[in-house]
């Protein structure tokens, strides 16, 4: 049982972080670009999961999974399912509460682009689409890993939005975090020593990781600076 969980727990993680690279990087740098009034507006909708409390954010996916609702009976007639208490749910959910993890490392990285080479490549000829690719995308790569690594975290740790959409369905919907609940409320306490020490070594490793390409950017910046 363990190992299911591992397995769809991974899965869960590794389908969410693509999801979240493919929507975030977009709707980040067009926050980065944007000097209209709705931008805080749209940036407090990004952020709202932070700081709302998981049980009012499941509450609401729920409902909107539900078959009563636009989206779940939509779900409904296209696949004979449901969204509530699937791991397609699931993905939808984590995608939800794991998007600003994801958006404010990159709107930070964009933002503090130097706006110089970009003028440099329009003079050049090159595109929108063309500087985006070319310039944007490899000059923001340790940020593309930062919060592609924070999204793949988070979604590892959630626990209140994946169990109030999820539930507990062993195979499908039990990830690691779940595992843990139902270890210690099963009073298993062997089991649940090994999912949380396992989770906790996990969460040393990454963030190692992300200091590390913390530490290598300042380094690779004041080399460039000396040089100047």
């Amino acid at each position: 049982m363990l190992l299911t969980a591992v397995w769809v727990t991974l899965k869960l993680a590794t389908m969410t972080t693509l999801i979240l690279m493919l929507l975030a990087i977009p709707m980040a740098w067009g926050l980065a670009n944007m000097h209209s009034w709705p931008r805080p507006v749209l940036e407090a909708l990004v952020g709202l999961p932070m700081v709302l409390p998981p049980t009012v954010l499941g509450f609401y996916i729920l409902l909107l999974c539900s078959p009563n609702y636009g989206p779940g009976q939509l779900w409904l007639s296209l696949t004979g399912t449901t969204l509530a208490f699937s791991f397609t749910g699931l993905v939808i959910a984590s995608v939800i509460c794991s998007m600003p993890f994801v958006v404010q490392p990159l709107q930070r990285s964009f933002e503090q682009l130097d706006k110089g080479l970009l003028e440099a490549a329009a003079m050049m000829g090159a595109g929108p689409m063309d500087r985006f690719f070319n310039v944007v995308l490899p000059c923001t790569r340790r940020a593309m890993i930062l919060a592609a690594c924070m999204g793949f975290a988070h979604t590892v740790g959630e626990f209140g939005v994946v169990l109030m959409i999820g539930g507990n369905i062993p195979a499908e919907t039990q990830v690691l975090s779940i595992a843990l609940f139902d270890a210690v409320e099963s009073q298993q306490f062997s089991e649940a020593h090994q999912i949380a020490a396992g989770l906790m070594v996990f969460a040393m490793l990454l963030l190692i990781t992300l200091y590390s390409l913390d530490r290598k950017a300042a380094l690779s910046l004041e080399s460039n600076i000396g040089r100047r």
